[in-house]
């Protein structure tokens, strides 16, 4: 399995950006994106299941949207009115028969 993540960036505060994550299966679990920002672990922020049953965060729920696009085996994280405390290394995960996949982090960077 391989997750190719595109997006991220640079941003004020209050912007937008939009991440996005293909994966080379067709068939998942759930498939999202996880963030870690520098000296701390790495949190949940958004994943959607193959059910479409969809978890945020409370950090970012009202903030962010995840979607699925299962034509193209893609999900995408639409980031509004961004925060300094979203500045991250953002990965894509995939979890497929009880086996997780990453794919490379992204940088996203909030200046307030």
């Amino acid at each position: 399995v391989q997750l190719q993540a595109s997006g991220g960036g640079l941003v004020q505060a209050g912007g937008s950006l939009r991440l996005s994550c293909a994966a080379s299966v067709s068939a998942f679990y759930n498939m999202g994106w996880y963030r870690q920002a520098p000296g701390k672990q790495r949190e949940l922020v958004a994943v959607v299941s193959s059910g479409s049953s969809i978890i945020y965060s409370t950090s970012v729920k009202g903030r962010f949207t995840i979607s699925r696009d299962n034509a193209k085996n893609t999900v995408i994280l639409r980031m509004n009115s961004l925060k300094s405390d979203d500045t991250a290394v953002y990965y894509c995960h995939l979890r497929d028969n009880d086996m997780d996949y990453w794919g490379r982090g992204t940088q996203v960077t909030v200046s307030s």
